[in-house]
């Protein structure tokens, strides 16, 4: 005789999509159990009467029963048959009853202070990819089955050094072809052993920040700047002025109270205003360091994408010894997703710091690292960054020509360095840049307002206009749609 408890089971099942029929099986009883369709002490049917009746296996229904029953759900009783557990009744029976709270005021309810600070600082995009995203790469581009290829290889027997924890600061080989290619292309001096592989900016400057500062602590950081830098500072307990850019980069201050431990820049191309720090203000900056004991933490960001003269050499390289911590990504010229960066330590700091890394982030992502010193070692990584930097200029122009077009180029940002993946789209400061972009971003438009850059009053208004991640044909009508909503809030 067909039992209830078949109909009710097998009505649950019917709603769960999982791939694997165990763990449909699974959840659906479980739910059952905990909704109290099946109560307590209720028989359970027979597995090769359910197995028959969902269409299964009786293996897999044999299966489900033994994990439901090793986790106190059912329980079999000799010559009976299989039960609901009584014991599954006092569990709900003592479930405490808590007012209703709604789920994102209860969630900030248990955090602590630094997270609620943190929360309300955070500006990372809900979405990363689309028209006019800022700092994204065309990621369709990139040579996927060639990198796959390589790692492919190595995995067939892979060394077991990949396969354990790091504790070196990353694989030996990608941090010699690392050494190879940031001396020719940024001009960085350094060894291998100076090198630390992170898994982005974000954990390099969390690392140096807890490394190097105590809480109370002062810090110099750009504005504006990227907001990331400053949500670290608050959440090790950091203090930090926003020092003002200019059209030579980060400007020090002819008088200052408390002299900073750290100073971050981004002097190649300053993020996110674009200007590139002169020659004269980087000796500046440098001196100012060696006077005060301070670390200047150079973001080399963009720097492979300039699209006009030389590239710029990287502040590190200016100076024997200098009191630079460099680092970088490979998020903008591979992918994001990989999570791979790196560091390139003075010798003092170097063995400290790849200590505290291991303890703190337990590096990996080895078998990865060995594939992409290969690619770098065999040329790709060049010829990748080549190609894109050829059609990112393109990409650039036509976007500049759209924006001279539809709106006038004096909405140009005025520190027009030809490098990077963005374009600043410059306001009166009292139109509301924070409205634009909401609306732009309900319409798929993900541009980002200048003024949540800023630190400090009197905030400019503009927008960051990403033009890596859409090509030419694309961004016509998206722009279109863009200048149509920004027309709004002109005066």
């Amino acid at each position: 005789m067909r039992s209830l408890a078949v109909d009710v089971i097998a009505q649950a099942f019917s709603q769960q999509f999982d791939e694997k029929l165990h763990r449909r099986l699974y959840a659906a009883i479980c739910n059952c159990i905990l909704e109290g369709s099946l109560k307590p002490a209720i028989r359970m049917p027979p597995s090769r009467d359910l197995a028959g009746e969902l269409a299964l296996s009786r293996n897999t229904v044999l299966r489900v029963y033994d994990q439901l029953q090793a986790e106190g759900y059912i329980s079999a009783r000799t010559s009976s048959g299989t039960f609901v557990s009584e014991s599954v009744l006092d569990n709900l029976g003592q479930r405490k009853t808590y007012p209703f709270v709604p789920p994102q005021q209860e969630i900030i309810a248990t955090l602590s202070e630094r997270g609620k600070e943190l929360l309300g600082h955070a500006s990372a995009s809900p979405r990363q990819w689309g028209a006019f995203v800022p700092g994204v790469p065309d990621v369709a581009l990139f040579p996927h089955r060639t990198l796959k290829k390589i790692q492919d290889r190595l995995a067939r027997q892979p060394h077991p050094e990949y396969l354990t924890y790091d504790v070196s600061g990353g694989v030996d080989e990608l941090k010699a072809s690392l050494t190879d290619y940031l001396r020719t292309a940024r001009g960085v001096r350094c060894s291998p052993d100076q090198i630390l592989i992170t898994e982005g900016i974000h954990q390099a400057l969390d690392l140096v920040t807890r490394t190097l500062c105590n809480p109370g602590d002062h810090a110099w950081v750009e504005e504006p700047g990227y907001w990331g830098i400053k949500n670290i500072l608050r959440m090790n307990g950091v203090d930090f002025s926003a020092i003002a850019v200019d059209e030579e980069g980060l400007a020090p201050p002819h008088e200052y109270g408390v002299s900073p431990r750290m100073i971050f820049v981004t002097p190649s191309h300053q993020y996110p205003l674009g200007s590139v720090m002169s020659l004269s203000r980087r000796q500046q900056l440098l001196a100012l360091a060696r006077q005060t004991q301070s670390w200047i933490v150079e973001d080399d960001y963009d720097s492979e994408f300039r699209f006009a003269g030389q590239p710029i050499p990287s502040l590190q390289g200016l100076e024997e010894a200098s009191p630079v911590i460099y680092i970088g990504t490979f998020s903008k010229t591979l992918y994001p997703a990989l999570r791979l960066g790196y560091m390139v330590l003075p010798v003092p700091l170097a063995a400290a710091l790849k200590k505290v890394h291991s303890d703190l982030y337990r590096g990996g992502h080895l078998l990865v690292q060995a594939a992409l010193a290969e690619f770098i070692r065999e040329g790709y990584y060049a010829a990748h960054i080549r190609k894109m930097r050829q059609l990112y200029s393109r990409r650039r122009l036509a976007l500049v020509a759209l924006i001279t077009r539809q709106l006038g180029g004096h909405y140009l940002g005025e520190f027009n360095s030809n490098a990077g993946l963005h374009l600043i789209l410059q306001f009166p400061d009292e139109v509301d840049d924070i409205a634009i972009a909401l609306q732009a971003n309900q319409q798929a438009l993900l541009v980002r307002p200048l003024s949540r850059y800023f630190a400090c009053e009197p905030k400019r208004s503009g927008l960051l206009l990403g033009f890596a991640s859409i090509d030419e044909e694309a961004m016509k009508p998206a722009f279109t749609r863009l200048a149509e909503i920004v027309k709004q809030f002109l005066p």
